[in-house]
């Protein structure tokens, strides 16, 4: 359980909290950049509906790391087994996705130009990473099963139908 703790500070912590405020604070001092909620209702519920998806997803792909991988998003304690449930069956990166959608929401709040920036940054970021770095890491842990996984669900947009492995 201190290893979960651990990589929710380290992992999507830093990348959803941590970066954030200390990027508006920055703007703040530096480019006179308000930091205040953003006045239009429609842009208002865009941002919660966004960071409430993202929580969620966030949540529940760790939670499912913990309990049926046994192990966390942290590359010191990757999962030991491959996870292909929850939202594991629609697409391959969902708390990546969940990660987006809370820093997406948190730039909708604050309509903020360096929180987009950012959130921007943090999606190429992770468009790289994944099929250069971490699928072939993927691979590498849990071969067959993984190669049939990827064949079945998409990286980034979800399959209309949950996978179920044959």
């Amino acid at each position: 359980m201190k290893s979960l703790l651990w990589s929710i500070l380290l992992l999507p912590g830093t990348a959803t909290v941590f970066t954030p405020a200390a990027l508006l604070s920055i703007s703040f001092v530096f480019f006179d950049e308000t930091i205040a909620f953003s006045e239009n209702i429609i842009v208002l519920v865009a941002s919660i509906s966004f960071f409430v998806i993202g929580v969620f997803l966030a949540i529940t792909t760790m939670r499912l790391f913990f309990r049926f991988g046994k192990g966390t998003p942290a590359p010191w304690n990757p999962p030991k087994t491959l996870v292909v449930k929850g939202p594991y069956r629609y697409m391959r990166n969902p708390m990546i996705t969940g990660v987006l959608c809370i820093l997406s929401g948190e730039a909708l709040l604050f309509w903020s130009p360096v929180l987009f920036g950012w959130a921007f940054i943090f999606f190429i970021a992770n468009m790289l990473y994944f099929p250069f770095v971490e699928e072939k890491k993927l691979l590498k842990r849990y071969g067959k099963d993984y190669e049939e996984y990827t064949t079945n669900v998409p990286r980034w947009i979800p399959r209309y139908t949950p996978w179920e492995k044959k």
